[in-house]
């Protein structure tokens, strides 16, 4: 009976790619886009919106740099958001999202340079957006940002990561920033 077990395993295996993991893949896949589309949606996105209305003004002659290095960071900022999105589905079979986390602890792309690239990107979205739109009041707001992300990793996201991981979250956390890139690449002794 086994024998019939295993070779049923087998087949629905080959029948869906190779890939065992696909179904719970794909379920991460959605769950992630949805949590990209509500919380970095609205934190990036909605919440400037609502503090600029993303009208342009001009604080100081001379302006264009920084509107061209907003447009660079608002650019770096969503790859950087994608990927790190794409890396808890891909490496972590889960999402984001408190309710849907990772099967495994996500230490790949970005990851290996910086531990809350997500957070950083947003922030950088942000700050891009300031730049952009000449708006020192959407900087007041990336800082406030910033305030409640670090507040919320510190008694929040480590802990849980902590419990859930263990020593390979402390290597992890001990070797990679959690706010400023390491220069060289992490990579986890096997």
């Amino acid at each position: 009976m086994a024998d019939g077990h295993e070779e049923t395993v087998k087949e629905a295996i080959a029948a869906d790619g190779g890939d065992p993991d696909r179904p719970r893949r794909r379920r991460a896949a959605l769950g992630t886009a949805l949590f990209l589309v509500v919380a970095p949606g609205i934190v990036a996105g909605v919440g400037p919106w609502l503090v600029s209305g993303w009208q342009f003004e001009t604080p100081f002659e001379g302006w264009l740099p920084f509107r061209l290095l907003g447009g660079a960071l608002i650019a770096a900022g969503a790859v950087a958001l994608l990927h790190s999105f794409a890396r808890f589905v891909s490496e972590g079979l889960g999402t984001p999202a408190p309710v849907a986390p990772t099967r495994t602890l996500v230490v790949g792309g970005l990851y290996r340079y910086l531990r809350n690239p997500m957070y950083v990107a947003v922030g950088g979205l942000i700050v891009g957006q300031a730049l952009l739109f000449g708006r020192l009041d959407l900087l007041v707001y990336a800082v406030a940002f910033f305030l409640l992300v670090a507040a919320f990793v510190r008694v929040y996201e480590e802990p849980v990561l902590a419990a859930q991981f263990g020593a390979e979250y402390e290597a992890y956390r001990r070797a990679v920033p959690g706010w400023w890139p390491r220069r060289t690449p992490w990579r986890p002794q096997s």
